[in-house]
């Protein structure tokens, strides 16, 4: 069983990944580039 405290840090670190992945969308110079990233979000490879 999961402690509060895991959960918790889990939950941020979703967070964490998630508006770094938005940050990094809207700083994208090309469509191609924009489709890779979320490709590899999709994926599991930046870790959710």
């Amino acid at each position: 069983m999961s402690s509060v405290t895991t959960i918790w840090r889990e939950r941020r670190q979703v967070a964490r990944t998630r508006r770094a992945l938005d940050k990094a969308l809207t700083r994208t110079s090309s469509p191609a580039m924009r489709d890779e990233l979320l490709t590899m979000a999709n994926s599991g490879f930046l870790g959710r």
